[in-house]
């Protein structure tokens, strides 16, 4: 089982962006109802909201000034159970007793409820500090692949660590980075000083493409919507985090603690790499106590046949693909979305079947016609602001696929949600 999970970056950015079209401009009767931000609220009191900021899982409201000597900036992060809630009748529900801030807006019919870990006020030079402790968010347009890449090569920490280190990656949270890291085919151990520059910008290009798409879904939706088709449950939603076998390969989806958190990788898709600098000894020695992951919610299908039947159309996609790979055996050209029918024509004709450049890199060959690279996505959401899915259709796409409470943090509150 786990526990209550802390708002990742896409989720912040939603509450940014929602400030910015309601609340920017406008001039709030500031309060504390539970007195833990009374000195701020006072300060805050009838300055009109200039600018907000969204940076990881930081928020920073600018009153009075946009910049300058003059402006009070409010830190905001949401920790554990964190909520912005906005809405357009007054009075408004009542606070709570987590409630430390109020805002309400008579001319505008608005008032805001926010409950939050931290709530902190101060000037700009707060948010500069803060500013400067934070590393790169795929959801800004300032962010920096080249200053990221400079720290990945000088750090000794894991992949999987590195991607939870806020000061290197901001906003990238326990889900992503099992997401991020499986796309990328990149070992959660494997150490930062082992990636290639083409390596780190697969991690870079799937964190900035993945991050966007929650920011407009509202939910942690990592399966590319096409090869959802092909997998099927349960792996419409995500690839590895909370699942018992990976959808691809079929081999267990195994778990073990990274700085007191659970990392998810599937090691056939995944693999370790040998280190040049001899650190990956240490890391297969942190993951020689992996084990096989339960999944914590009751509605994960179970896994596929473990046998090679006589009539391959009866096995699923999953362990048809896993003998194609296991027998190096993939055929040149075909995609691994390749439909079902297509699947099965392969294995029964896998004696002349040739290496795709996947299957050459994963059997560590050179491939004699790499796959051309993606271009690399523009970090941010200014150009996705006005698209992205309300709270409410977010909450009913969560409901309607069967989602728990307990697996995405979701910060943003309206009327209709």
């Amino acid at each position: 089982q786990i526990g209550r999970t802390m708002v990742e970056g896409h989720g912040v950015h939603r509450v940014a962006a929602s400030a910015r079209r309601h609340l920017v401009g406008k001039r709030f009767t500031a309060t504390s109802p539970n007195g833990r931000f009374a000195h701020g609220a006072e300060v805050i009191d009838a300055k009109e909201l200039k600018r907000v900021e969204a940076i990881g899982k930081n928020l920073f409201y600018f009153f009075n000034e946009s910049d300058g000597p003059e402006a009070h900036v409010m830190h905001v992060h949401f920790g554990m159970s964190g909520r912005f809630a906005t809405h357009h009748a007054l009075p408004g529900p009542d606070p709570t007793a987590t409630t430390r801030l109020r805002l309400e807006s008579k001319e505008h019919g608005i008032c805001a409820l926010l409950s939050a870990m931290t709530v902190d006020i101060g000037d700009c030079t707060l948010f500069q500090t803060k500013r400067a402790k934070l590393g790169e968010d795929p959801l800004r347009e300032d962010a920096d692949a080249d200053r990221l890449w400079e720290k990945f090569t000088k750090s000794r920490k894991s992949v999987g660590l590195a991607l939870m280190d806020q000061a290197m990656f901001a906003g990238v949270g326990n889900i992503y980075r099992a997401e991020i890291l499986y796309k990328s085919g990149v070992h959660p151990e494997q150490p930062c000083t082992d990636l290639s520059r083409s390596d780190f910008d697969e991690v870079w290009r799937h964190s900035v493409e993945l991050l966007q798409r929650g920011f407009v879904t509202g939910s942690i939706l990592t399966v590319d919507p096409e090869e959802a088709k092909v997998l099927g449950e349960p792996w419409t939603r995500r690839y590895v985090y909370n699942q018992r076998s990976c959808g691809r390969c079929g081999d267990a989806v195994k778990t073990w603690d990274m700085a007191n958190r659970t990392v998810y990788c599937c090691e056939g898709c995944q693999p370790l790499l040998p280190s040049t600098r001899g650190l990956s000894e240490r890391a297969s020695v942190r993951t020689k106590d992996a084990k096989a992951h339960v999944p914590f919610v009751s509605h994960c299908a179970a896994e596929s046949p473990g046998t090679l039947a006589a009539e391959p159309e009866k096995l699923t996609v999953a362990k048809l693909k896993e003998i194609l790979d296991s027998a190096s055996a993939w055929p040149q050209g075909l995609r691994r979305t390749a439909k079902k029918a297509e699947l099965v024509a392969a294995v029964r004709d896998m004696a002349t079947g040739g290496y795709t450049p996947m299957t050459l890199a994963r059997h560590g060959l050179a491939a004699e016609t790499p796959s051309p690279a993606k271009p690399k996505p523009k970090p941010g959401v200014r150009g996705l602001e006005g698209v992205e899915a309300s709270a409410l259709a977010a909450a009913a796409e969560k409901r309607q696929a069967g989602e728990k409470g307990n697996v995405e943090h979701v910060a943003l509150v309206d009327d209709e949600s």
